[in-house]
């Protein structure tokens, strides 16, 4: 089936309690993107962050709680923005498919 793998990279030695965590893949279809960024924006829109996706499209922010927007940027795709909400203890997953506009998380 799929390259993708769901959800963000492991968990394993990250303080979840303490921490409120924003991860998860970019694909294509079911393909992972691995050669995209995904930037962290506040609800004002202002830049606070950027990654590059790993070769399995995977992604990881340690944020703010509070709302969020990622906007993924992948080659031969417009941008993608997604709405998401950040709480300490609290892991948000998402999948942004950079060939359908997701729903907000």
């Amino acid at each position: 089936m799929c390259g993708a793998v769901k959800g963000g990279p492991s968990l394993e030695g990250v303080d979840v309690a303490n921490q409120a965590v924003i991860q998860g893949v970019v694909v294509r279809g079911d393909e992972p993107v691995g050669n995209a960024y995904v930037r962290l924006l506040d609800r004002t829109g202002e830049f606070t962050a950027e990654v590059p996706t790993s070769a399995t499209g995977q992604f990881r922010f340690f944020a703010g709680p509070g709302e969020w927007t990622l906007r993924t940027l992948a080659p031969r795709a417009e941008a993608v923005d997604l709405a998401v909400a950040a709480a300490i203890g609290v892991v948000a997953d998402v999948v942004v498919d950079i060939d359908r506009v997701p729903a907000t998380a």
